[in-house]
């Protein structure tokens, strides 16, 4: 790791990364986007198989079925959904666990920081109980007894949650879902060797999937989160680089289970911590924030402000926060944890602890999270971490970016956080939009990939085009690091607006990108624009909203993205997914779904035909709203 990779870097939106990364002794996901440029066809367009020892096979002009006769259609839809499925199961796994530690909390008379939400699920639950531990531990045994439903069993609080014409619409599709993770089982199955070859009926299976992704694993992880960790509050924050301090021992976040770190976040701010770490020549402890956990502490950071540091990066940006040299460990739980990450803890001696058997790193240490030993563990972390810092600081050289980011990143932005700043409604929202000062909505979720234009370039380049059209975007997801990297998100970026949204924001004050924190926040996305279009009395497809996910990386972006269509919304790609062998997907997807759910899949790798495209759909819209 001491040779230089000089410039076979990709490119980024945020070039003093991209300089930075360049600089660097060590090898970052950034150098391998070269190395690994040369891309099977047969992989990108879904047309191999290797499920059985026949295989792999592959579709050719000359050879248009596998050995067991499976076509390019079955295939393709085979392996599309046993990828949503994959990505379903990983948002259940959040969401379980996340009930799991509410329930347990409530039983130990834990802290509930967020009790307008607990109560706010309590109405939705039809749950009556003045005990605010009962309330809370009944609330989890809901979610939980519905996620362990069999699939054949009805799901109760997807009628409860979601919007009704939407679900009269999946009534009528056939697609309401039973228990969260039979559904995952069986989606699973259904993609198996020689069983399921109607790529229509997997692809149904895929919008079923994608409901009780968006209703439990999105919506309700968030709901469940504000309760144990209070409701998010809008707030300027620092973000980028420059948010770590090197006079701390500092631990970097990674993963998505916000309340895995409840107890911990506590306990390095007690005296007993301080202490510690104080005895080790340093100041105290900070948490800097890194991927979707990162994005949700600083959502809530208004309630942390003595421990957390600020959000320094998505996860293609972690490398570059491990490799200043100010990092003492990582604690990760869920994934956007890359792998390469490993080598370069290895060269800085950073510790890596692993609280969830999921995420085990090759090198790192597994410390399973364990609610009834919480306290323990957090003590057993915290020696472990001061004890890094002893052996490691002094002996690797620090490499900052201070300059990096900035200090006044609009955060706090959620369903609730932005209807009290309109005074407690949406019709100040609604008007604006009918007026024409703001022309649409366009959610710019999900990841941050490497090869759609490079590090967050297409996120970035979209999000500019889009407000520059007085479209106001709001964010969700990696995506939103890189996009507040670069600066879109302080009230200063609304001189990048048009200029009705740019009189809108400087009026208000705010910037013309509003963070929403986690890829788990699409389920705030959701939650405002099924109020919006409860206001207007019409079903969600009608709204002049759009959805991007330019930059989606993984098989949970699939499972997101089926929520959306499962909505029926317009879901832009600037990759297509691995589907394009199969003409059957390609126009279920992309035509079809218009006329299913009222959705549809829009691929464009360029920013602005993506833009112009996106547009146009926002002006038909509110064409036939008459606005």
């Amino acid at each position: 790791m001491s040779q230089c990779y000089g410039c076979k870097t990709c490119q980024s939106a945020d070039k003093p990364l991209e300089n930075y990364i360049r600089s660097l002794p060590m090898e970052t996901s950034h150098h391998r986007v070269d190395t690994q440029k040369t891309k099977c066809g047969f992989g990108l367009q879904g047309v191999c198989c290797r499920l059985c020892s026949n295989g792999p096979c592959r579709i050719t002009p000359n050879s248009s079925r596998g050995i067991c006769g499976a076509n390019a259609d079955t295939i393709v839809a085979r392996n599309f959904l046993r990828a949503v499925a994959s990505g379903s199961g990983c948002y259940i796994h959040i969401v379980e666990n996340t009930a799991l530690n509410l329930k347990k909390t409530a039983q130990k008379k834990g802290e509930l920081k967020g009790l307008k939400s607990l109560n706010h699920l309590a109405d939705i639950f039809g749950i009556e109980e003045s005990d605010d531990y009962i309330k809370a531990e009944k609330v989890a045994d809901a979610v939980l007894a519905d996620l362990y439903k069999p699939e054949y069993v009805k799901a109760e609080l997807v009628e409860k949650i979601a919007y009704a014409p939407r679900v009269k619409r999946w009534k009528e599709l056939g697609i309401m879902p039973g228990g969260a993770k039979s559904e995952v089982f069986k989606g699973v199955v259904k993609c198996s060797t020689n069983l399921n070859s109607d790529p229509v009926d997997m692809l149904t299976d895929c919008l079923k999937l994608g409901i009780s992704t968006g209703v439990y694993g999105l919506t309700l992880t968030n709901l469940l989160n504000d309760v144990l960790l209070g409701q998010p509050e809008l707030r300027p924050a620092p973000v980028g680089l420059r948010v770590i301090d090197p006079d701390y021992i500092n631990i970097m976040i990674t993963g998505h289970q916000h309340t895995i770190f409840v107890d911990l976040q506590d306990k390095l701010v007690s005296p007993e911590a301080v202490a510690k770490a104080q005895a080790a020549g340093a100041k105290g402890f900070k948490l800097v924030g890194c991927t979707c956990v990162g994005q949700d502490l600083q959502l809530r950071g208004a309630h942390y402000t003595e421990v957390f540091d600020g959000h320094a990066g998505n996860n293609y940006t972690s490398e570059a926060i491990l490799a200043t040299g100010a990092i003492d460990a990582v604690l990760s739980e869920f994934n956007c944890t890359l792998p390469g990450i490993e080598p370069i803890c290895d060269e800085l001696k950073i510790k890596q602890i692993c609280l969830d058997d999921v995420a085990k790193k090759a090198n790192a240490e597994l410390l399973p999270f364990n609610f009834d030993e919480r306290e323990a563990q957090s003590e057993i972390i915290i020696d472990k971490i001061v004890d890094a810092y002893k052996e490691r600081r002094g002996s690797v050289p620090m490499n900052l970016l201070p300059e990096h980011g900035n200090d006044n990143t609009l955060t706090g932005v959620s369903e609730g956080s932005l209807k009290d700043f309109l005074g407690g409604s949406w019709k100040p929202l609604i008007d604006l939009i009918v007026s024409g000062d703001i022309k649409g909505i366009a959610g710019v979720v999900g990841c941050s990939n490497l090869t759609a234009g490079g590090h967050d370039v297409l996120s970035v380049e979209l999000t500019k085009e889009l407000i520059a059209r007085d479209i106001i975007v709001l964010t969700a997801g990696c995506s939103s690091g890189g996009i507040e990297n670069c600066g879109l998100m302080t009230p200063e970026a609304a001189k990048f607006a048009g200029p009705k949204l740019r009189a809108v924001c400087e009026k208000l004050g705010i910037p013309p990108v509003l963070n929403f924190g986690p890829c788990l926040a699409i389920g705030r996305l959701e939650i405002v624009a099924t109020e919006i279009a409860a206001e207007l009395g019409v079903d969600l497809p009608q709204l002049p909203l759009v959805l991007s996910a330019a930059q989606w990386l993984e098989e949970q972006a699939l499972a997101d993205g089926c929520f959306g269509l499962a909505l029926g919304l317009p879901l832009h790609l600037g990759l297509p997914p691995f589907v394009t062998g199969s003409p059957v997907a390609v126009k279920v997807l992309t035509e079809d779904m218009k006329e299913i759910t009222g959705g549809q899949v829009i691929i464009n790798p360029d920013a602005k035909a993506s833009a112009d495209i996106l547009e146009k759909i926002i002006e038909e819209k509110r064409s036939a709203l008459n606005i």
